[in-house]
């Protein structure tokens, strides 16, 4: 069974903030060393770099952060899953290993909603490009809502009102800045920024005057745009004794749902992969649910039954940011701290655009003993 031996993330900036010059691949490369730092491990050592990324103009992300950060004969391979890319990235490592492919795969995401560049279709018959935001996420135009307003149907289908929304924004923001110093240890220092920048003391007073984006659903409970890095080093389960915390990917779902009702395909991965591991909510130490919309975050809580006082206990992405593709590879670096405080079995899930669900099941890996490399 594959196992995670580091997990590291930058720091997440909103859109237009200090990472606002950086490509993907530069915001790749300091995590993917510190990682190497943290091991031991050399470059040659990784086998393959597996590298999520939603918004780039194409070509090869991951072997540009594989060049960029030294890897030497690494080829590198880019995956778009939106969302859940930077999550089935290290899914995709973990099967690598486990078929034996590779001794040691880097997996993760990174994205960078700054330099993200002007999307057009070819020019029509008046002879000018016709520019859009985001592509199509289902063939079907009534199954590709757009997402706010698909968050805002799924609150209203379940009754949750705005107030309800937005308080939970202001508990995840008041969980990360509790958690200030947890969150440090995972964070590699990139342009001077070694915290969350968006992180900050939200009221509900202050979330109830933000801008309202679509009937129940505001801007407080909507999570910003914005650049981050998030990877893990997954490896050979006998090589989990270089390390004194190792986790094992027990298991990975990875299910596709209804396209208009993207927020709620989580629930059926982690139906799926707890019973894969004959596991409840109940058993799980530590949750990490994807926070892009606070409506989405709490279907998925409660239609999941995941307790809440072991979800996001250091806050969340409403507080941090949304680097799309980096964004399921920090559940995983956070599931992997949290392991530290609270051992036990984990679960992180997300959701994604064109109605995908992923999720994993993460353990704390016991009897290590942390060795010299020979």
């Amino acid at each position: 069974m594959a196992v995670i031996i580091a997990a590291r993330r930058t720091a997440v900036v909103p859109r237009g903030g200090a990472f606002s010059t950086l490509h993907p691949h530069e915001l790749a490369a300091p995590v993917i060393a510190a990682m190497l730092r943290d091991t031991r491990l050399n470059p040659g050592d990784i086998g393959q770099l597996f590298l999520s990324n939603a918004l780039g103009g194409g070509g090869n992300p991951a072997r540009m952060a594989a060049l960029f950060s030294g890897l030497g004969p690494v080829s590198g391979l880019s995956i778009d899953a939106q969302c859940a890319g930077g999550l089935d990235a290290i899914a995709m490592a973990a099967a690598w290993v486990d078929a034996g492919f590779a001794r040691a795969v880097i997996a993760g995401g990174s994205e960078s909603f700054s330099q993200r560049p002007l999307r057009a279709t070819q020019p029509g018959p008046d002879g000018a490009p016709s520019f859009y935001t985001r592509p199509p996420f289902s063939p079907f135009p009534e199954q590709d809502p757009d997402l706010t307003s698909a968050a805002d149907d799924l609150a209203r289908g379940l009754g949750l009102s705005r107030q309800e929304q937005d308080g939970f924004a202001v508990e995840s923001h008041r969980k990360a800045l509790a958690a200030r110093d947890v969150l440090s240890c995972e964070i590699v220092p990139i342009q001077g920024v070694d915290h969350d920048a968006f992180t900050r003391r939200l009221t509900v007073n202050t979330a109830r005057r933000s801008k309202t984006l679509a009937g129940s659903v505001s801007a407080a409970a909507t999570a910003v745009e914005a650049d981050g890095a998030a990877f893990c080093l997954v490896v050979a389960d006998d090589m989990g004794a270089l390390v004194d915390h190792a986790v094992s990917i027990r298991a990975h779902a990875c299910v596709g749902a209804d396209p208009a009702l993207p927020g709620i395909a989580p629930v059926a991965a982690i139906t799926r992969v707890l019973a894969a591991c004959a596991l409840t909510p109940n058993d799980l130490s530590t949750i990490e649910v994807m926070e892009a919309y606070a409506a989405q975050a709490i279907a998925c809580i409660r239609l999941g039954h995941l307790p809440d006082d072991r979800t996001n206990v250091s806050g969340g992405a409403l507080s941090r940011g949304h680097p799309i593709g980096a964004s399921g590879a920090i559940l995983v670096c956070r599931a992997f701290h949290e392991l530290k405080r609270r051992p036990g079995p984990a679960l992180c899930t997300i959701a994604a655009a064109g109605g995908i669900g992923s999720a994993m099941v993460l353990e704390t890996s016991v009897d290590r003993a942390p060795r010299s490399r020979r």
